[in-house]
């Protein structure tokens, strides 16, 4: 049965897509993770302004202010100043940590790392009024001041640590200085409020001298390392400051209480320590605020640059896959048009064109001419495959040709043999019919008779060859003969003839054309009713009108068929197929199939009710005469 034959272009297509899809969702997932990781710098540039806003300028001034609060408690301590200064001072620290707070909670986008040092700077914030109880009540000295407000200022820097998100290597060291210089003017701060402390107590402990060289040596590596990565404009100001009287004057005071200049008591000019410490934060602390000030300028044109190469950089990239996109979608509509076309002519080709080329060639007809496949395809590749398809088309069409003219070889000698056959049986059946005639002896005439019907059996096969072959029996008769003659002569065809009983049937007789070819065909039915059914059982041969014509019925006993084989049996004995030589022990069907075809004859299997089969075979009326039968009438 030959397959329907339809369109797979969808499926093609549906393959091309997913084929096609792997590279191009690589380069856009490429581009956009290319464009992210660089957008990414330049947001987090943008967001420093907002860090800035929110956090770095609120903490810088609790820390402008803490430093300040803890220089006037070491004063307060020492009774070097009034409560009441005291307290205004602590009124400006509280302001500013009251906006920090309030600036810190419209912050977003927080990192984790972020969120937790804030964590721990409201942690130290929250200190202060414990500090300032134990200030107050005077229970503790000084120095446990001036550390516990170190440790609150210390943690806004570790908040400072986790801001410096510059991608760009040369604003990063450029932010790491200006926080380096935010911890040495940290650092001097610290050292002027020990300075208040050793004012007055009038001396300078081991302990106190091992903390204070601590904070100057810190403090002056912090000031020179930053210095390094300044830019020039910026670093003038702190060079201009270190090269200044006030800046060597504090160095000296540095190292007058690191050494042992003050291990015997403070020298004359110590107290005009403190007015010369004053001076100098407040020229650090002016330059402090131009080097925050020069970074945050800086922040904004690098943001910015690195946002333009994004848009160039990622626009280019967008065109070139949206590039991509269109021109692998355009492939693609090509190519699946193109191989839908290729497989369609192929279909085609195989399942129409080659079936109706074998056809054609089966019923003798001349070698045709095959055109080549032309499904227009542009692309290289397709090209390739019709051309070697058509080289395949070609060898089809060849190989269809000569297994045509092998069949037809074998056919003609099929013909040639059966028809020798069927002149040296039929000279041999007048020489039988001579010798029955003259001979005298029963015993050799029962010989005889025996011999006439092998031979009769024997000239029914070499006409199956014929028949088979698609040519006709030599033999046949000018005038109609009854019916009964001919099932009487079909079943003398048969071996086991003895087994065979014939009704009586309708006074009919069959046109003299046809006879040769009617006797064949049922004498194929009743031999194969005598061959599978029990040895002892009889086959019944019944003829009567239907409104067709007549129809033979021959019923065996034997075990019958299977529904489903018997369906193929009939359906080869309604349209007779191509022979096929490996079905050989069925060719008695394929005969009867080939007869039934020529003259409209229809032949049908149906179980039998004693078990068996029984084989209907249906004379059209055409076939059929009411002239009256003549015997001998050849």
């Amino acid at each position: 049965m030959k397959r329907r034959f339809t369109r797979p272009g969808r499926p093609i297509a549906l393959k091309l897509l997913v084929l096609l899809s792997v590279p191009l969702v690589s380069l856009v997932g490429l581009w956009a993770f290319a464009a992210t990781l660089t957008g990414g710098d330049g947001l987090r540039l943008l967001e420093i302004n907002n860090l800035v806003s929110n956090l770095a300028d609120p903490s810088e001034q609790i820390n402008i202010q803490l430093q300040r609060e803890r220089l006037a408690s070491a004063e307060f301590l020492t009774s070097a100043k009034p409560y009441r200064e005291l307290i205004n001072q602590r009124s400006r620290t509280d302001t500013a940590v009251s906006a920090f707070r309030r600036r810190a909670s419209l912050q977003e986008n927080k990192s984790p790392e972020m969120t937790a040092q804030l964590k721990v700077l409201n942690g130290e914030l929250d200190r202060i009024p414990e500090v300032r109880r134990g200030i107050d009540a005077r229970s503790i000295d000084t120095i446990q001041v001036i550390t516990t407000y170190s440790d609150i200022v210390d943690a806004s820097f570790r908040m400072y640590d986790q801001m410096i998100l510059v991608p760009d290597m040369a604003l990063y060291r450029l932010a790491r200085s200006v926080t380096m210089l935010g911890e040495a003017k940290e650092l001097l701060s610290r050292e002027r409020a020990m300075i208040v402390h050793f004012l007055e107590a009038r001396e300078v402990g081991p302990a106190d001298r091992a903390l204070f060289t601590e904070m100057s040596a810190t403090r002056r590596l912090l000031h020179a390392q930053a210095l390094t990565h300044l830019d020039p404009e910026v670093a003038a100001a702190y060079q201009q400051l270190t090269g200044s009287a006030g800046y060597r004057d504090f160095i000296a005071i540095e190292d007058a209480i690191r050494g042992q200049a003050t291990a015997n008591g403070l020298p004359a000019t110590a107290g005009a320590w403190l007015a010369r410490g004053d001076k100098l934060a407040a020229a650090v602390e002016r330059n402090q605020d131009e080097a925050v000030q020069s970074l945050v300028d800086r922040v904004n044109p690098t943001a910015t640059a690195i946002l333009i190469k994004i848009g160039i950089a990622g626009g280019v990239g967008l065109i070139a896959v949206v590039a991509s996109v269109v021109l692998s979608l355009r492939f693609r509509g090509r190519l699946v048009r193109e191989l839908a076309g290729l497989r369609d002519a192929a279909a085609h080709f195989s399942e129409v064109r080659l079936a109706g080329v074998v056809e054609h060639l089966r019923k003798g007809g001349a070698k045709p001419e095959v055109e080549p496949l032309d499904t227009g395809a542009q692309t290289n590749e397709v090209r390739d495959i019709v051309h070697a398809f058509n080289s395949v088309q070609a060898t089809a069409v060849e190989a269809a040709v000569d297994q045509a003219e092998l069949r037809d070889g074998v056919r003609r000698v099929f013909v040639s043999l059966a028809r020798r056959n069927q002149s040296l049986l039929h000279r041999q059946l007048r020489q039988l019919d001579g010798m029955e005639r003259r001979a005298e002896d029963p015993a050799i005439l029962a010989d005889l008779f025996k011999l006439d019907h092998l031979t009769t059996r024997m000239r029914r096969h070499a006409e199956s060859l014929i028949i088979l072959s698609d040519q006709t029996p030599g033999r046949g008769w000018r005038n109609p003969v009854a019916a009964v003659d001919v099932l009487r002569a079909a079943v003398a065809e048969v071996e086991e003839y003895a087994r065979v009983e014939v009704a009586q049937p309708p006074a009919l007789a069959i046109a003299g054309p046809v006879v040769t070819d009617v006797v064949h065909l049922l004498a194929e039915l009743v031999e194969n009713a005598t061959l599978f059914s029990p040895p002892l059982t009889r086959v019944d041969v019944r003829a009567h009108r239907v409104a067709e014509g007549l129809q033979v019925d021959i019923e065996d006993r034997g075990l019958g068929l299977p529904e489903a084989e018997l369906g193929q049996l009939n359906a080869r004995l309604a349209e007779p197929p191509e022979f096929d030589l490996a079905e050989s022990d069925r060719i008695g069907l394929f005969v009867v199939a080939r007869l039934a075809a020529r003259h409209g004859i229809r032949a049908r299997l149906r179980p039998s009710p004693y078990g068996g089969i029984t084989a209907s075979v249906t004379l059209p009326a055409a076939l059929l005469s009411d002239q009256p039968a003549l015997t001998g009438g050849r």
